[in-house]
Parts: structure tokens; sequence; C-alpha cells
């Protein structure tokens, strides 16, 4: 799992000075905004950015074909924005006019290899210890265990990743003991003695 202080070194890695820098950034800012997984990121359609503009959710395909909506915060709105507007109109003319909303420079759907790829990139550009392990997972895991260590219920957090079972989203997240103890004395009322 990365801290908070890595993945915002993370999500500054990409140069805001080129086309993929700031496709590179959106894609990042999407990925750890939403949870959302690498296969989902990519698999993203025009059409799916649709609610963004009004209610700031974005809808989701995960595994078999479950719709979920997600909330998109506003670092990876802006993000998403620029990167809509200055950059996929250059990379759509290269292309066959795919809907996908992340592309590669030919202009086409950006795969699932490439996105790892641009994670690792950042990755070493941020120089991050742990490069050689981080991954989309890694990004979607620090998503979860930062919500959770700011007080979001589990069921909250099992709904944003398209969890079935709660189950999957506790051993998911290793919620630390400490954590789970300051909770408990902050919460519970026979916790302390008066």
């Amino acid at each position: 799992m990365l801290s908070v202080e890595d993945v915002a070194r993370l999500l500054s890695a990409p140069n805001p000075e080129t086309a993929a820098g700031l496709r590179d950034r959106a894609l990042l800012e999407f990925l750890y905004s939403t949870g959302a997984r690498v296969s989902e990121a990519v698999g993203l359609d025009i059409d799916d950015l649709a609610t963004i503009d009004a209610e700031g959710f974005v809808r989701l395909l995960g595994k078999g074909n479950k719709e979920r909506l997600v909330p998109v915060g506003t670092y990876a709105r802006k993000a998403l924005e620029i990167y809509l507007v200055r950059v996929r109109p250059e990379f759509i003319t290269k292309g066959t006019g795919t809907p996908a909303v992340f592309l590669n420079s030919r202009g086409r759907r950006l795969s699932r290899q490439s996105a790892w790829t641009i994670l690792r990139n950042a990755a070493e550009r941020a120089q991050l210890t742990e490069v050689a392990e981080i991954s989309p997972h890694m990004l979607r895991h620090s998503f979860a265990t930062h919500l959770l260590s700011g007080g979001a219920d589990v069921r909250v957090v099992q709904e944003l990743l398209g969890h079935a079972s709660v189950t999957t989203t506790q051993l998911y997240t290793h919620i630390t003991v400490d954590s789970l103890r300051e909770v408990y004395m902050s919460s519970h009322p026979r916790a302390i003695s008066g």
C-alpha cells in the first residue's frame, strides 16, 4: 500500500507539459479517485462520463458486467477535463474514432499493459522505493485503505470497490490494529472508565 504522501507524489509525477503526461495524470487521478480496476478505467467510454458533469459520479462496468456508480473527486475531474479538452482531440485524429476515454498516441484505446507502464513510469519519476511492486491494484488498495483510515464505513467502501462480499473488502484493506483500537476507544460508550 502507498501512503497518502506517496500517492500525492505519484499523481504529480507525469509531465504536464506533454500530451502523454496530461493523459497519464488524468488516468492516475481517475484510478485513485474512484478505486477503479485498471480494466474498468481503460474500458471507459466517453458516454460513461456523461454523469460526471451533472452529479460527479461515473458509471463503471466491473466484474461479471456489474454496473456501479462511483463519485469522482475534484482533482480527477479537473485532470480529466484538461485531458479531454487539450489532448484527446489530438490523439483521436490519429485513430479510427474509438469511443474510449483513455487513448494512446495512435488514437486507439489504451491497453491494460500501457496503463501499467504509465503507473510504473510515474512511480519511477516520483522516486518511490517500491517501484517494482507498484501496480494499479496497489493504487486501488491505497484508495480503499485511505478511505477506511479516514473514517469511511466498510460497507460504503465495499460498494465503491464493487465487491460482492464485505469479507473481500475487509481482507483487501488491512485495517491496522491501532486504527481499530482508536475507533473503538473513541466510539464505544464503555471503552474508557469515567
